[in-house]
């Protein structure tokens, strides 16, 4: 057991598993979908995490084509769709006004999993381009705020219904009626000619761990590459971000609109700066959060929100459960700020998380309930955790 009653089963039986997830996912077409029924197409940071997880279980192939596949929508500023519908190209071709491919991004994953690749002794040359253009288009084209990186829309962050955007939704959140509301937000983003997403002046936000995430991946590529000057950008923002931080909340804050607002709820997502972050007290007063059981800690990862925020809401999508994906880059973060009673202490969370819910998208924190669909392919990062652990 991982000393919060959950059993954790023999890394041997986790990758097995994992292997099993993946290989029911996987599309001739030369990509993971997250799940068959729910998601049945390529979503961009999904497909990065796919990638990492494939490398791991030392199938090199798959985890270059994953990635490969991805850049095949690429624009020719560098941007990259959130979604690939290659196999249906009309699929919600009127919501996004294009055939194909979507009209906004997610977390740009990539320069994170190109550089697990390499570490891995993949073949990554023909990947570093595409890569290197993708993570530009967000430095260089995307509109700033405060010195950050603006999002388009609310779904570019990854967490779509997340707390941070409840100053949209006057009035207080509702599933039904924030939905509608993102759907509005798609027709006001403003686009470059050849249709990348610039701005949105009716979502004028610069979330802190879509920017953490920019920065960090901007870091991992040029780790690989020797890109000075991408390492210098990632180098400005993260020193941008850290001026973010908020000791009295204990969390970093987004610039914009709801920077007074809604931008300074303690969420998981908000905590991601950790990743780039130089600031002890700052990734002391995270980290300890994301292990406390009456802050975000929890028996099968952290929530994605605080407990004690008013929004908290154990089960409910985006507003309380733990995601396996930000567990995992919580971990790596870990890892990374030698930080070896969180490393551990969240790698048993993924871990027993993902198994007891039967590799779900998402999952009660407490106790491993799955929820959303199942089984998702990005559940299998803890396969990539399990083979790191020596004992656990």
């Amino acid at each position: 057991m991982n000393g919060d009653g959950i059993t954790l089963p023999a890394a041997s039986r986790v990758v097995a598993g994992a292997r099993t997830v993946l290989e029911s996912n996987w599309r001739i077409e030369g990509y993971t979908v997250p799940n068959g029924a729910v998601y049945p197409f390529q979503w961009l940071w999904d497909s990065c995490f796919h990638a990492i997880t494939w490398a791991a279980l030392d199938v090199p192939d798959r985890a270059r084509r994953e990635l490969s596949h991805l850049f095949r929508t690429q624009s020719e500023l560098g941007f990259v769709p959130h979604v690939d519908y290659e196999t249906d190209p009309k699929h919600h071709a009127k919501f996004w006004g294009r055939k194909g491919q979507s009209s906004i991004t997610q977390p740009p994953m990539f320069g994170h999993a190109i550089a697990e690749l390499a570490w891995r002794g993949v073949f990554i040359d023909d990947l570093v381009e595409p890569a290197t253009r993708g993570l530009n288009f967000l430095l260089d084209e995307r509109a700033r705020i405060d010195g950050l990186v603006a999002l388009c829309h609310p779904w570019e962050s990854g967490g779509d219904d997340c707390p941070r955007w409840d100053h949209w939704c006057p009035g207080g959140w509702e599933a039904g009626r924030w939905y509608d509301i993102k759907g509005e937000l798609v027709g006001t983003v403003e686009q470059a000619a050849d249709g990348s997403p610039i701005s949105n002046p009716s979502f004028q936000v610069a979330s802190c761990g879509f920017n953490a995430l920019v920065a960090f991946n901007a870091r991992e590529l040029a780790g690989v590459t020797g890109d000075d000057e991408l390492r210098r950008k990632a180098d400005a923002l993260a020193t941008t971000l850290a001026t973010r931080w908020d000791a009295s909340l204990a969390t970093w804050v987004d610039a914009g609109d709801s920077a007074a607002t809604s931008g300074r709820i303690r969420t998981l997502d908000a905590l991601l700066p950790v990743l780039v972050d130089s600031n002890r007290p700052a990734l002391d007063a995270a980290f300890a959060q994301m292990l406390d059981p009456a802050a975000f800690g929890g028996a099968c990862g952290p929530t994605g929100v605080h407990r004690a925020e008013p929004s908290y809401e154990q089960r409910t999508y985006w507003r309380g459960p733990a995601w396996p994906q930000l567990t995992y880059l919580m971990w790596v973060a870990a890892c990374r700020q030698n930080r070896p009673k969180a490393q551990e202490k969240l790698a048993t969370m993924l871990i027993g998380g993902a198994t007891t819910s039967h590799w779900a998208e998402y999952w009660d924190a407490d106790d491993g309930t799955g929820l959303g669909a199942a089984p998702q392919s990005w559940a299998t990062l803890a396969a990539v955790v399990a083979l790191d652990q020596d004992e656990y």
